[in-house]
């Protein structure tokens, strides 16, 4: 679905209005769409149910999409997605020794390549990010398990974070250790917690209302030169997820006599789709469809 200098945004949905403004974002810009479905929003809205929106957007579509599980972690989930036609899915065993880790994603390679289904894994704990660093990937570890596990792409971590609150102070990314890991590896690399939470952004949401104090992302600026050094695929949940809060927020807050909720989310369906194109041409998949 993308090689290395070919960035595509990764778009998560959660349901009909966000799938569908980011199918009108890919539509618009000519662009390959990578949208993905987590486990906790298969718990929220069931796998038939939310997969198979995106299976009726996709026929009605000429762009490529290719439907992709996020974090995977149980092995019931990610069974069962092969199954049913997922293009894509990742094994997070991240929180496992490194050689629990390989055996965990070899066995879903395993699976899944008599699917034709692609794997990505991840090595490395955005999550525990700290003052040492000692969750960041290491390259020639990064190097042992893509030759050992055959996964397809590789998600490092090399300093984000998920969530509108990456950083307490300045950006602070290690592209020398994301230069090291690119020499090291052929597949391409995956850059998860990569929002830029934009000011204009949380402002809207704060001015309809929200609580958002202190968000702070990943600078435009470093996601370009992120994808010179070798990032295929970047991952910008929490940045949707603004987009959709503010419409919510300003609709509820200007149209107070609505009560219709197609309505209500006309406005966010609007926002998302307007983040969605901003981030599709930033990362240059405009027109690769």
């Amino acid at each position: 679905m993308f090689k290395q200098g070919k960035p595509l945004l990764r778009a998560a949905t959660a349901n009909l209005e966000l799938s569908k403004a980011l199918f009108a974002a890919a539509e618009k810009t000519n662009s390959p769409l990578f949208i993905q479905i987590t486990e906790s929003t298969i718990d929220y809205a069931g796998i038939e149910n939310i997969y198979g929106i995106v299976q009726e957007l996709e026929k009605r579509s000429s762009i490529p999409v290719c439907v992709h599980l996020d974090h995977g972690r149980h092995p019931s989930v990610i069974k069962k997605v092969i199954s049913i036609g997922f293009k894509s899915v990742m094994i997070d065993a991240s929180h496992l020794p490194l050689e629990k880790n390989i055996a965990s994603v070899k066995k879903v390679v395993s699976i899944a390549r008599k699917k034709g289904c692609s794997v990505e894994a991840e090595i490395g704990a955005l999550k525990r990010i700290g003052s040492e660093g000692q969750a960041l990937t290491d390259p020639e570890e990064a190097r042992h398990f893509v030759k050992e596990t055959g996964c397809d792409y590789l998600a490092v971590a090399i300093g984000t974070s998920h969530g509108a609150h990456k950083f307490t102070g300045r950006a602070n990314l290690d592209f020398e250790r994301l230069k090291e890991i690119r020499d090291l590896v052929s597949v391409p690399l995956v850059l998860h917690g990569a929002s830029s939470v934009p000011k204009e952004w949380v402002q809207k949401c704060n001015k309809f209302g929200a609580k958002i104090a202190k968000a702070k992302g990943v600078p435009e600026e470093s996601l370009k030169k992120a994808i010179k050094l070798g990032v295929a695929k970047i991952n910008i949940d929490t940045d949707l997820r603004l987009a959709f809060t503010a419409g919510l927020r300003e609709t509820h807050r200007k149209r107070p006599e609505n009560f219709d909720p197609r309505k209500a989310m006309l406005l966010s369906q609007q926002y998302v789709q307007e983040v969605a194109e901003r981030k599709i041409k930033l990362f240059g998949s405009k027109g690769k469809a």
